[in-house]
């Protein structure tokens, strides 16, 4: 049946599509197929061109070139109101909801069925339910989104999805922002979608997914088609060679050296979160910590409490064997040597309608200010210009827009940032989600480097993988307490998953 399946027309043709920028060539004559009733896995670099083929179909931008064709016909118009009429829909990363709406509005916004400017709140209700049903989410309509966790926010995009009666259904990185139990859920959605005929285009770094989920893959590079590989050939090896265009033998080589004094003493520190849990360890100079635990654990919490985002309710941090810090927000931290690169880059990392020079300068405004308060541009251009080169950051030049780099090169231009403060101790909050294989693997050289020039580093991590292959020792968090410290010598996955869950080996 499955044979059958794919020997049958493709629902979704794209032809030689091109796309340039200014400045930028990001599709160059690329093809794509997708079959009804198949899960196509989308894969490649940050900056390969999968967004904006993406954005293309769904109607969010034209081409400059090509064309599309579905079941056989060729798209006449590209916009986003004729993809929703032939039934294909992108569900973006960064979820598109009204939070201060009912899911039943969310799901009918924009499409209030009604008569006379009366909508009909009881057929929104009922139709709902339907939709909820199919993707087996049981929530009241009537439940505001914004009191859901983002997991079902994300089975409310997929219910909006099958409103509109979507035959082809694009996820862009979809569990990126979900616990294990949520992407479960998840990809059983998605396979159940897949058994209903739903064509699912699949983009993801998390190649674990990709490989448990596809019936075939196509992998982009530099804008262009890299190759494809069926159900068969689905490995991850085979993915990353076609990727980066090179075999990646080793994506994890930590050689640690010599570790020199305690850069960060913590001692009793309680959070805002988790007021009821002490907080104690050391972390030297050249060493790099991974944090591990599970979502809810209270690990962005404790780094946000040491670059005082949210102040310490007490508990005593020195930098360097420094007197104590008073730590009443991060201006205290960067002042003590500290940086932090957060979680979330797009809203706590960067400002994205400013340039990359204006964000790569932000850290270090005040230390390189000139008499009066006035901005040094010559330190501004100078810092932006050093940590493009250094960071290997791909952009036209230092006054490209941040929101249009891709995610691996906005995180580094947020890397970059802190690294002209040349801190002591640098903290990194999931540094690698969202981006790449390519990009991943220059941020753990970036790290072994800094680690290599005496800098302390921090990282919290849900990579299992990461957290084994890049830290030295690692603390492991549960319900906002560290539950226990592995040592190199001690650290695998099962080591981690009994501290993770407090259950005693």
């Amino acid at each position: 049946m499955e044979k059958n399946k794919l020997k049958a027309a493709p629902f979704l043709q794209v032809k030689g599509v091109g796309k340039s920028f200014p400045g930028v060539r990001a599709l160059d004559e690329v093809d794509l197929e997708l079959h009804q009733g198949e899960v196509l896995a989308v894969i490649g670099e940050n900056g390969a061109g999968k967004s904006t083929l993406m954005k293309i179909l769904a109607g969010v931008q034209p081409p400059d070139q090509g064309e599309i064709l579905i079941a056989g016909e060729r798209v006449a118009e590209v916009s986003v109101d004729a993809a929703l009429e032939q039934g294909v829909v992108l569900i973006h990363q960064e979820l598109n909801l009204a939070s201060n709406l009912t899911v039943g509005a969310n799901i009918f916004l924009g499409r209030e069925p009604g008569r006379w400017g009366v909508i009909d709140a009881k057929k929104i209700r009922s139709e709902s339910r339907k939709f909820l049903k199919r993707i087996g989410l049981d929530v009241d309509p009537d439940k505001l989104v914004g009191d859901m966790p983002i997991g079902q926010q994300q089975m409310v995009e997929i219910a909006k999805a099958l409103s509109v009666d979507a035959r082809v259904l694009i996820m862009d990185e979809p569990t990126s922002s979900l616990s294990q139990t949520e992407t479960e859920n998840l990809f059983a959605v998605i396979k159940e979608l897949r058994s209903q005929g739903v064509g699912i285009i699949y983009i993801s770094h998390r190649l674990g997914e990709v490989k448990e989920l596809a019936d075939r893959v196509t992998v982009l590079r530099d804008g262009e088609n890299a190759g494809e590989l069926s159900k068969q050939e689905i490995e991850h090896d085979a993915m990353v060679k076609l990727m980066v265009g090179r075999e990646v033998a080793q994506l994890y080589e930590r050689t640690q050296g010599e570790l020199g004094e305690v850069a960060l003493s913590v001692k009793g520190l309680r959070t805002q979160a988790h007021p009821e849990h002490d907080l104690s360890f050391e972390l030297r100079a050249g060493e790099i910590i991974g944090v591990a635990g599970l979502v809810g654990a209270g690990r962005t919490e404790m780094v946000e409490a040491l670059f005082g985002v949210h102040p310490p309710l007490a508990g005593e941090i020195r930098v360097q064997g420094g007197a104590p810090l008073e730590l009443n927000s991060p201006r205290d931290a960067i002042a003590a040597g500290m940086a932090l690169v957060p979680e979330d880059r797009k809203s706590q990392g960067l400002i994205l309608d400013m340039s990359v020079r204006e964000n790569m300068s932000l850290a270090s405004l005040s230390r390189d200010k000139k008499a009066g308060g006035i901005l040094n541009q010559k330190a501004e251009i100078r810092i932006s210009q050093t940590m493009i080169d250094q960071m290997r950051i791909k952009t036209p030049d230092d006054e490209q827009v941040v929101r249009f780099l891709s995610g691996g090169n906005q995180q580094k231009v947020v890397v970059g940032k802190w690294l002209a403060m040349q801190p002591k101790v640098l903290l990194l909050d999931e540094p690698t989600r969202g981006i790449d294989i390519g990009a991943k693997q220059e941020i753990y050289a970036l790290m072994e480097e800094l680690a290599g020039k005496g800098v302390a580093v921090l990282f919290v991590s849900s990579e299992m993988e990461e957290i084994l292959g890049v830290a030295d020792r690692v603390l492991v968090m549960h319900e906002g307490e560290i539950s226990g410290e592995l040592a190199k010598s001690q650290l695998d996955e099962e080591a981690v998953m009994h501290l993770a869950t407090k259950v005693a080996v």
